[in-house]
């Protein structure tokens, strides 16, 4: 997946936006292995869609009698929903940090 609107890392941080020493200097984090939290949520995104399109070819598959073990079917398609709710629940609390600190005054 690609960051199509250019939102993620766009290069206009918060110390820019407030005047606050700093200004000017982007400041990216970067783990130990180099890996910024945008590439990491993107990998993770991609292994999403990854685990939805396995679960609707293998229920596809089921459904056409292409195949006809229901046990990996539904494994497959309890993968995708965990998958999908861990990723809901990563985004809601990204969602409450950014409200948190929309309420911090400067």
């Amino acid at each position: 997946m690609s960051d199509p609107l250019g939102l993620v890392n766009s290069g206009i941080n918060a110390a820019d936006r407030a005047g606050l020493p700093g200004a000017g200097a982007q400041s990216v984090k970067v783990n130990a292995s180099g890996e910024t939290f945008k590439d990491a949520l993107m990998q993770n995104l991609e292994k999403l869609n990854e685990a939805q399109q396995e679960a609707t070819a293998a229920a596809e598959d089921l459904v056409t009698g292409q195949r006809t073990d229901v046990e990996n079917v539904l494994l497959a398609t309890q993968k995708a929903d965990q998958a999908f709710r861990m990723a809901l629940a990563l985004r809601n609390k990204v969602q409450a940090a950014f409200d948190e600190l929309k309420q911090v005054r400067i």
